[in-house]
């Protein structure tokens, strides 16, 4: 799968089994699971589908107020589990699809996903604590 680095956006090419051990940018050498990870219609059901660690999407709009308050609480979480969970955005205005395909009808909106599947959903800003929750329910 091609992970685009969070940190420089250069696209990595990593094999889904080896998404658990920790996997590095090869131009910065920058931990590529330690940020938020962008998904596009193009790379979202490989991300998700494929992946070995639990998958928490953040459905967001750049437009959306409270999409925008959450961001620095989602990122902090990303910090937090990196390498335990794959934390992934979801820009719902660029994504149309990928809202319309989730059913999406509110943001921010938090998926949880096992093994391809959707398991957890909730809407709104969360506090760091129910942040949390959300994340030790999916690593359950």
């Amino acid at each position: 799968m091609i992970i685009h680095c969070p940190h420089c956006s250069k696209g990595n090419r990593v094999p889904t089994e080896k998404l658990n051990q920790i996997p590095v940018c090869g131009a910065c050498k920058q931990e590529l699971l330690s940020l938020p990870i962008n998904a596009t219609a193009a790379n979202f059901h490989e991300l998700v589908g494929q992946s070995v660690l639990p998958v928490i999407v953040d459905f967001w709009a750049p437009w959306c107020g409270p999409c925008k308050m959450f961001g620095p609480t989602f990122r902090a979480s990303a910090i937090a589990h990196a390498n335990q969970v794959l934390f992934v955005k979801v820009n719902t205005e660029a994504e149309q699809m990928l809202g319309s395909q989730w059913n999406i009808r509110s943001i921010p909106t938090l998926a949880g996903f096992k093994n391809g599947k959707e398991v957890h959903r909730i809407s709104g800003a969360l506090p760091p604590a129910q942040l949390e929750q959300f994340v030790q329910q999916l690593v359950k």
